[in-house]
């Protein structure tokens, strides 16, 4: 296993760009920068051991900013909304010179990777999405909450210290027995405040803004269909809360384009794949779309 001692931290600065969006850069290897977009409630550090993953590949280096609202960018004030965090992304890449990278988006991250791709065409030259990106038919008036169940709950709850932050993770089903180094870095980076009431840096008024996009926004949702680049999706068999199935299955991917690429993962639930074992193979799809890319490129 990649020791995690010197890949949890990071290079982390700010994108003036993108009104102060903090970014973390991970790995100093040749090749243009992988850009990866992180969940609704979650933040840049979830992609850590896909950094050293790579790494270990010989792979490129990682950036993976916090999107406003969240973790150290949890200060930032609108605009909410899938889209604002598209062009976001667009920044990030301004900032670093980049003209077009493979993007990695997990959940809620993989519909911004799409919008991005579709928005911008010529910046994005692969996309592999993690568990999302394909919007799925929910009742009218289906609320946000509701879907993300304890994640949501979690931004209007307090925690004592550090520790009991831990413990309310620890408990929940899809990292039970799944407990790592990975995970808690990941965690005890979404706390803000001072004991004894630290919180989730996460804001509530864009995650729900951007949870409603998730459900309905036609956009957000027709974008996988209109992506100008290889794309690949893996999707788990489990879900949010390690209940199977999955967000998706088989006869729910059904109607995506030909040319996507779909991978299962049978063993994993929403969250495990970028910290458990599996974030080995996800390291592998990226290398393969850089590779595609690269070949493309020379073709050109």
């Amino acid at each position: 296993m990649t020791d995690t001692t010197s890949w949890s931290d990071g290079d982390e600065y700010t994108v003036p760009a993108s009104g102060g969006l903090a970014v973390t850069r991970w790995g100093g290897g040749p090749g243009t920068p992988i850009l990866a977009v992180h969940g609704i409630t979650a933040n840049g550090h979830s992609f850590a051991r896909l950094a050293a993953e790579l790494s270990r590949l010989g792979g490129p280096p990682l950036i993976a900013p916090d999107l406003r609202g969240r973790g150290r960018s949890g200060h930032l004030t609108g605009p909410h909304g899938l889209a604002a965090h598209a062009d976001d992304m667009v920044a990030v890449l301004d900032d670093h010179g980049i003209d077009g990278t493979v993007l990695v988006g997990h959940s809620m991250g993989a519909f911004v990777a799409c919008l991005a791709a579709a928005r911008h065409p010529g910046r994005v030259s692969g996309l592999l999405l993690v568990d999302g990106g394909h919007g799925l038919p929910v009742p009218p008036g289906t609320d946000i909450g509701t879907v993300l169940g304890p994640a949501m709950a979690r931004l209007r709850m307090t925690f004592e210290d550090p520790d009991h932050y831990r413990d309310f993770w620890r408990r929940h089903p899809a990292f039970e027995g799944r407990w790592n180094t990975w995970v808690d870095h990941y965690v005890l980076r979404d706390l803000a405040g001072e004991p004894p009431a630290l919180r989730s840096a996460c804001d509530e008024e864009a995650v729900r803004t951007d949870g409603e996009q998730v459900l309905a926004d036609p956009d957000a949702l027709d974008a996988v269909h209109r992506l100008p680049c290889p794309a690949r999706l893996l999707w788990t068999g489990r879900g949010l809360m390690d209940e199977s199935p999955g967000l998706y299955t088989r006869e729910r991917l059904a109607g995506l384009p030909e040319d996507l690429v779909t991978v299962e993962l049978p063993d994993d639930n929403h969250y495990s794949p970028l910290f458990s074992s599996t974030a080995v193979l996800v390291a592998q799809q990226v290398h393969t779309l850089v590779q595609q890319a690269v070949q493309v490129q020379g073709e050109l």
